[in-house]
């Protein structure tokens, strides 16, 4: 796959919007979260009525794998993310509390369990990602594909996102999934250039950005997402979503990194919820025609109003 180098493409699209001076907020500690991080833990008929059907059909959601501080509000407003290949990731990525090791073996019958769920709870949009396999040829694009068509034949007015892995930069991994044609194709940037291999070390950042590329060459409406608090710039933030622009991406969500666990990486800093609202306005005068951008804000958020 070709593709111009960064530095040639900030320079080509740095000029697109004005920046906008946002001044750090005074917030640093991570013992305390700042007074906007309150979450209403509650259940109710349609959260239960979503645990107890990934419970009986042994699925997993990254709402739960990932420590999601929005799960209630999502699964109260019945949406959710399914998490396939398993719950177990080959990649250790620095800010993600999914568990790392060797996983299982391929179960076959995932797809179809999905799309049961999917058809059991009537959703009208389906946001559906995995762990990271790099263990398999095609890094899991198979049941990608497969959980894209067994949904839309159980579900056939859902509309569906996949939020995939960068399959190793493997392009006809990539051709299998966009093959199947979902109406949004997502793929997590995260973080900046400059720290993308210290929090990531198994991944890279072009690449991240070439999937993307690729994705949009074939069609496909994309959307990427990147979480702040890590240790960059807001001036390295703006290069990502001009990175981003450049390659055509649609859709961008920016959120707050909190630390999982003490194991994981220390949050750099947090962000006032005016400078999320700054950084969306950025966005949106760059181009992309949603930004989903808030200290809570993670990638599936409100993903059903993304949906064109």
């Amino acid at each position: 796959m070709s593709f111009v180098p960064l530095s040639q493409l900030r320079s080509s699209s740095s000029d697109s919007s004005k920046a906008v001076s946002l001044q750090p907020s005074a917030i640093s500690s991570t013992r305390h979260l700042p007074p906007w991080f309150k979450i209403q833990a509650r259940t109710g008929p349609d959260y239960l009525d979503i645990k107890q059907t990934m419970d009986r059909l042994k699925l997993h959601t990254i709402c739960e794998e990932a420590r999601c501080p929005n799960r209630w509000e999502c699964w109260n407003a019945r949406t959710a993310t399914f998490l396939i290949l398993g719950d177990i990731c080959t990649r250790r990525c620095h800010y993600c509390s999914v568990e790392t090791g060797r996983p299982l073996a391929i179960d076959h019958e995932e797809p179809r369990r999905v799309a049961e769920a999917i058809h059991a709870l009537g959703l009208r949009h389906a946001v559906i990602t995995s762990v990271n396999r790099d263990e398999l040829e095609d890094g899991g694009a198979a049941i990608f594909a497969d959980t894209i068509r067994e949904t839309r034949q159980l579900s056939p007015d859902c509309t569906i996102e996949v939020l995939i892995p960068d399959f190793e930069g493997n392009e006809d991994a990539l051709a299998t999934v966009c093959a199947e044609k979902p109406e949004i194709l997502n793929h997590n940037i995260e973080t900046v250039q400059r720290l993308f291999s210290a929090i990531r070390p198994q991944g890279k950042y072009q690449r991240s950005i070439e999937v993307l590329l690729k994705a949009k060459e074939l069609g496909l409406r994309t959307k990427s997402g990147l979480i702040l608090g890590m240790g960059e710039t807001i001036d390295e933030a703006r290069e990502v979503m001009r990175d981003l622009r450049f390659v055509g991406c649609d859709i961008m969500t920016i959120g707050q990194y909190l630390q999982p666990t003490r194991a994981h990486l220390p949050v750099a800093r947090f962000y006032d919820p005016n400078e999320f609202a700054v950084l969306k306005e950025e966005g949106m005068a760059l181009g992309f025609t949603h930004v989903e951008s808030g200290p809570l804000v993670r990638s599936s958020y409100h993903a059903e109003e993304q949906v064109v």
